[in-house]
């Protein structure tokens, strides 16, 4: 892999090289809430004597209102060695990168990797190498939703990739600054933003500064200390 500088081309190269991480297809985490319609109430019992005609049967107690699903945004929670941040996710805006993402998150695939790349002022970027710097293999690719009107501000979390537009599977970054070479033209795809942090983002300003070097397959922007995600769980939103 290239080393990354912060001029305009290498900025847009320093998300450049495969991205990692293993998956199986599993079935969808979020389900449909369903009612349960209540039996109706047993008929009266017979009169007793003859000529005595029965009461009329009970009515039937109405059917609950199902449940209403919850329509809030999605976030999920990114655990890692150095504190943790949330992430809003646009289902709205980046609907296929947000499922595929969802997806690698459910099967726990993120479990145990790090932040294999942190450039100061530009982004850090993990989620596709474990401990040991093993790459992890990625069964699934997403459609490039670069042009979704969403650009690669501060705060923002995008789709890391290698040169192919469509290559992006399971590694993210988080933008530090304000990356407009990130972001698509006419002349070129971009990378695809699919959420924002919307807490903790002073962990990844901590993450952001760490010192860096050599480490693994790396020669350089790899933080010395590593930073583990221990986890990328789902959490309830506002």
């Amino acid at each position: 892999m290239k080393p990354l500088t912060l001029s305009l081309c290498l900025l847009t190269a320093a998300l450049l090289g495969p991205a990692v991480c293993r998956a199986a297809e599993p079935a969808d985490a979020a389900s449909a809430a369903s009612s349960a319609a209540a039996s109706p109430a047993p008929s009266a019992p017979a009169a007793a004597s003859a000529g005595t005609s029965a009461p009329p049967p009970a009515p039937a107690k109405p059917s609950p209102a199902p449940a209403a699903a919850h329509k809030g945004p999605v976030q999920v929670q990114v655990v890692t060695t150095a504190g943790n941040f949330t992430i809003e996710l646009n289902t709205e805006r980046a609907p296929l990168t947000v499922e595929n993402f969802l997806k690698y998150v459910d099967e726990g695939q993120y479990n145990g990797t790090i932040f294999h790349r942190v450039i100061a002022n530009f982004v850090i970027q993990g989620g596709g190498y474990d401990k040991t710097y093993k790459l992890k293999p990625a069964a699934r690719k997403t459609v490039n939703e670069s042009g979704n009107g969403l650009t690669n501000q501060r705060g923002t979390v995008g789709l890391a990739r290698t040169a192919e537009p469509h290559s992006g599977d399971c590694q993210f970054y988080v933008n530090l600054n304000d990356n407009g070479a990130l972001d698509p033209s006419q002349a070129r795809w971009g990378y695809a933003v699919f959420g924002r942090i919307v807490q903790g983002m002073d962990v990844v300003d901590r993450i952001g500064v760490q010192a860096t070097g050599a480490r693994g397959p790396f020669k350089d922007d790899a933080p010395l200390d590593p930073v583990v995600i221990e986890r990328i769980e789902r959490i309830a939103g506002p």
